[in-house]
């Protein structure tokens, strides 16, 4: 194909943006921040890497519970990330595949269409969902004689958690559920717990954000883990003392090395300690109702998603349960939701959880092998030309249904 083809993994924290020739993705994050020290500056996606200080770090996100809603806020984003720098050429002759939330407003469809067609010009775009390109990554990873036409996708990202079922890269709809748990919900409890307990850091979300990051993990054993955080000192092998940025000596904060953590700090950064809050905060993912969010947690999601498909594809669904989104990020996810899934799970079924090494930029994988795909062009794009001929009824149609392998 001789025109270039850019892939968008479109989030609501972080775009991962790449063409498909690029081995990895950049990462920018979705949002213009302000700092207080510097606040003629404002930052651009990444351009928050020259920020020197961020202490009362603040951020205007385009996104609002997982929907785009700040389109003036997007368009400075989408102005910084399609130049010609990004794109290494000129847009109008750049194909782009893009991803869009689960059950995205006909609203926000049309606009997003509108923007890329008329102001920025893709010669072709393809919107699909970013649970579509794991399934389909998968299926690219899977061997021969292992391909699973049903694949149960669990993205969780910065707004929520999202089950979807998927069979030969059709999303099943009336199976697809919703947790109300993502990245944002589990740094502002962290948030919570430090100001009440330690310091005052409800304006730090940056740095604890980063925190959470550097500390938390998934217990695999709750009670047991708890019990362990009562114990005095070096009994004691889950607290952790993290050294906060000063933005002078330490421009980001680091876990303290834990031979030294019993003994007197002698350094001029403020000290943190986390201790049960390293799993607790986690935990609200599998025990939404711990925090009065009336949810199922992932595992009970995931069994009763596979529950609404047909009976048929109930076992393959268990057989290829694949994670995505930052949030797989934390030590420990992988084992717990096999774990949980496989107590609920009928006896005579196989249950296979899959988190691949780098689940921020799955679903960015996906969109590469998707626009490698022979008949790419013909069968998942539209067009500029077909755009300007049909208008939106020619991106519904192609848009709404799936991609299969």
């Amino acid at each position: 194909m001789s025109s270039r083809t850019a892939v968008l993994d479109f989030g609501a924290y972080n775009n991962k943006l790449g063409l498909n020739t690029d081995e990895r993705p950049r990462i920018i994050p979705n949002y213009i921040s302000k700092a207080k020290n510097e606040r003629r500056k404002v930052f651009i996606g990444d351009q928050l890497n020259e920020c020197k200080d961020f202490s009362g770090f603040f951020y205007v996100l385009p996104f609002q519970k997982g929907y785009l809603v700040n389109w003036d806020v997007q368009r400075q984003l989408f102005d910084y990330m399609f130049n010609k720098d990004s794109l290494k050429g000129d847009v109008d002759e750049t194909h782009l595949v893009i991803t869009e939330p689960q059950f995205n407003f006909t609203s926000i469809k049309e606009c997003l269409d509108e923007i890329l067609f008329e102001e920025y010009r893709f010669k072709a775009v393809c919107r699909i969902t970013a649970a579509q390109l794991a399934a389909r990554q998968r299926k690219q990873e899977e061997e021969a004689s292992k391909k699973h036409l049903c694949c149960l996708v669990v993205d969780s990202g910065f707004s929520f958690t999202h089950v979807v079922p998927i069979c030969n890269g059709k999303i099943l709809k009336k199976a697809v559920r919703r947790i109300d748990v993502g990245g944002k919900l589990l740094t502002n409890h962290l948030k919570e717990i430090i100001s009440y307990r330690q310091l005052h850091v409800l304006d730090e979300t940056y740095v604890m954000n980063q925190v959470k990051e550097d500390c938390c993990f998934v217990s695999n054993d709750f009670m047991a883990d708890i019990e362990i955080t009562k114990k005095k000192k070096t009994l004691n092998t889950i607290a952790r003392d993290y050294i906060l940025p000063d933005y002078t000596n330490v421009k980001r904060g680091f876990i303290r090395p834990l031979d030294e953590m019993w003994k007197k700090y002698t350094g001029t950064e403020q000290l943190l300690r986390v201790n049960n809050e390293r799993f607790t905060v986690p935990e609200t993912l599998f025990h939404p109702s711990d925090i009065g969010i009336q949810q199922m947690g992932i595992p009970e999601t995931i069994f009763h998603s596979i529950n609404q498909t047909p009976v048929c594809m109930q076992p393959h669904f268990y057989m290829n349960i694949v994670l995505t989104g930052g949030n797989t990020c934390l030590p420990g996810y992988r084992k717990r939701v096999y774990d949980d899934v496989r107590s609920l799970a009928p006896v005579d079924f196989d249950v296979n959880v899959h988190a691949s090494d780098s689940p921020m930029t799955y679903s960015w994988e996906g969109g590469v092998s998707l626009s490698k795909h022979e008949q790419f062009l013909t069968n998942f794009c539209v067009t500029r030309q077909e755009y300007e001929e049909s208008g939106r009824a020619i991106c519904s149609q192609k848009f709404e249904g799936g991609v299969p392998g």
